[in-house]
């Protein structure tokens, strides 16, 4: 069994053919996934496609990136949390690769985001691209540690993977681990605690290798996620997928009655 941790099944590319996507799912045993919001302002239509799919969790958030999209308040943000398909406050964090010049808004965001997380009692989703330094002081600073969460899509250095630990968080490896020339992320999935890590697809982007350059990437592809931690743990993809899966349902407390992708469609 596999969990893809973060996903986007809302996107067009995805949502346009939702019952192949999971259909594929089901053939790679990626039995659960968590779809993850970008702009509040779409909750409601994520809800709504997923809410017949006992397998599928959602989360609520304004990305770090979303420069056009109107700031949603803490309190809004955790009463949308209160739906019981939703188990995490995010994505959220600060991304200097893309807007460096207006940082100061995204840090303001980013708070607004950990105390909706403390409002909701939900872990956070926390996104992070050329702001390492920033991101672990903000998550410091406002307690973070006190509702957890994950560095989703980790692509920092041991030091700073360690730094996130500290703090309670758990770091999520996608397609990237899979790259050759992604030296640095490998070595911190090999220097891991088995109970922090996650798997992803970050899909529809980051197709992993032997799919590197496809577009758009498939929350069924995980499974390439597992099988390189795997390699440079030395165990088995088989047992990858039951760590990750195993601290998945620990970090985001979903309601689910067995793991199983049966039942996957409430009908």
């Amino acid at each position: 069994m596999f969990v893809d941790s973060h996903c986007h099944l809302d996107f067009p590319e995805l949502a346009a053919h939702l019952d192949e996507v999971l259909a594929a799912m089901r053939i790679n045993e990626v039995n659960y996934a968590l779809t993850v919001n970008v702009d509040p302002r779409y909750i409601s239509q994520l809800i709504d496609l997923i809410k017949n799919y006992k397998n599928i969790f959602a989360s609520v958030g304004l990305h770090p990136e979303n420069c056009d999209a109107p700031e949603t308040s803490a309190e809004e943000l955790a009463m949308h949390a209160t739906n019981p398909k939703i188990v995490a406050v995010g994505e959220t964090g600060l991304d200097y690769y893309h807007v460096p010049e207006k940082a100061e808004w995204q840090r303001k965001r980013f708070r607004n985001h950990i105390h909706a997380a403390h409002l909701a009692k939900k872990p956070l989703i926390v996104h992070t691209r050329d702001a390492a330094e920033d991101t672990i002081q903000i998550l410091r600073e406002e307690k973070a540690w006190e509702t957890g969460g994950v560095m989703h899509c980790f692509t920092g250095d041991w030091q700073t993977a360690r730094r996130a630990l500290d703090l309670g968080f758990y770091i999520s490896f996608s397609g990237i681990v899979t790259y050759k020339n992604a030296g640095k992320i490998k070595e911190v999935a090999m220097k891991m605690p088995e109970d922090r890590m996650l798997i992803e697809t970050d899909s529809p982007f980051l197709a992993p290798v032997p799919y590197r350059g496809k577009y758009p990437n498939s929350p069924a592809w995980v499974v390439y996620v597992a099988e390189e931690l795997a390699r440079l743990r030395k165990t088995t993809t088989k047992e990858i997928g039951r760590i990750t899966s195993e601290n998945f349902f620990r970090l985001f407390q979903c309601n689910i009655s067995k793991p199983t992708f049966e039942g996957m469609l409430n009908v």
